[in-house]
């Protein structure tokens, strides 16, 4: 997908109307600046770290798409989709850091087509799930409540809100790499 078009999938999602197609609206829209920011780059210029942060344009879309994947599995299969975060050990977290960066062989134009699959497996689940009420226990976590529930309604929000999130870091990263926004 060339990050400059609008995403194909808002044709489709034209057809759904009221809260779903809200909802795909406003995560379509996040998901177009969190692309945009990779621009006219090469792969090389995807991994690079220009900021005093690890992050880096193409890991964050990496890691954007992994977050979402994993949850969209959480909508239909609930905490067993995910992983139990409190049993993961060092290793496991080494391998979770790795979704942050550019490694070697991957390219940005892989980078966008994985993302492009994760996007278009969500945006099914957005237009045939029979509920968006349907709720899961969440994974064990030290960041969530104990007991607690998200509806897959819950669920399109945190995707929506950390999709935001990382395209504002996107917009710092692309800025402090040669000067272009996303905005302004």
């Amino acid at each position: 997908m060339n990050v400059n078009e609008p995403d194909t999938r808002e044709a489709a999602a034209a057809s759904l109307t009221g809260e779903r197609a809200d909802l795909l609206e406003a995560l379509g829209k996040q998901r177009h600046f969190l692309r945009f920011t990779t621009r006219d780059l090469t792969d090389e210029q995807a991994g690079l770290r220009p900021t005093a942060s690890a992050l880096c344009l193409g890991g964050l879309i990496k890691h954007v798409a992994s977050v979402e994947r994993g949850w969209a599995g959480f909508m239909v299969e609930g905490a067993s989709a995910m992983p139990d975060f409190n049993a993961m050990t060092e290793e496991d977290f080494a391998r979770r850091s790795d979704e942050f960066g550019m490694l070697p062989g991957e390219t940005l134009k892989g980078v966008l087509a994985d993302y492009e699959e994760a996007a278009a497996r969500t945006d099914e689940l957005v237009a045939t799930l029979p509920d968006l009420g349907i709720s899961h226990a969440l994974p064990k976590a030290p960041w969530f409540e104990e007991d607690a529930r998200w509806s897959a309604r819950r669920v399109l929000m945190h995707i929506i809100a950390e999709t935001a999130q990382h395209a504002g870091h996107a917009d710092i990263i692309r800025e402090s790499l040669d000067g272009a926004k996303s905005m302004g």
